[in-house]
């Protein structure tokens, strides 16, 4: 894996089962970074990523997290296998350490993760026009799937995140293959 996004002083590594409350704190960071925007429901802005996701993307290698010099936990990269795929299903960075290049290095290492798995596709969903979500995604090689290719599970999420009140006619699925990287 490329380490070219990820700055001097922050390490990849994998997560223990003690940090989750940690790794919980990261994701409320950071999803306040959604204030404002109309994009989410404000009662939703106090979700995280549920505890029991996290612990079992441990033991099974889809949890990546950066870390400060020091060994904090600065952001993490959730994965799960759909089909033939990695979904990308969750980064959050703290804004305490935003504009790094963390989100970017945390990305690599998840295009790193397909690769290992023999996996030639990474897929994840998000909002179309937030600097932050597709277009940083496009930046580093991912596309937008016409509606026409959603398989069925992606159809699924799409449909969760409307029950949670999103509108996902402001959201987008991408794609990217592994072997661009």
């Amino acid at each position: 894996m490329s380490m070219r996004h990820l700055p001097a002083d922050y390490q990849l590594c994998g997560a223990a089962q003690e940090e989750i409350p940690d790794l919980v704190r990261i994701d409320l960071a950071a999803g306040q970074l959604f204030a404002g925007t109309g994009l989410i429901p404000e009662a939703e802005l106090g979700d995280h990523v549920p505890e029991d996701i996290l612990a079992a993307a441990i033991p099974a290698g889809h949890l990546h997290t950066v870390r400060d010099y020091k060994g904090r936990l600065a952001g993490f990269a959730l994965t799960s296998l759909r089909r033939n795929t990695l979904y990308l299903d969750q980064i959050s960075v703290h804004p305490d350490h935003g504009r790094k290049g963390l989100g970017a290095a945390l990305l690599a290492r998840v295009i790193a993760e397909a690769k290992e798995r023999g996996l030639k596709t990474v897929l994840l969903s998000t909002f179309r026009d937030l600097p932050w979500n597709a277009p940083f995604y496009r930046l580093h090689g991912f596309r937008i799937l016409p509606k026409r290719r959603y398989e069925t599970w992606m159809l699924q999420i799409e449909e969760a995140q409307a029950e949670r009140g999103l509108d996902v006619s402001k959201r987008c699925f991408m794609a990217r293959r592994t072997s661009l990287f």
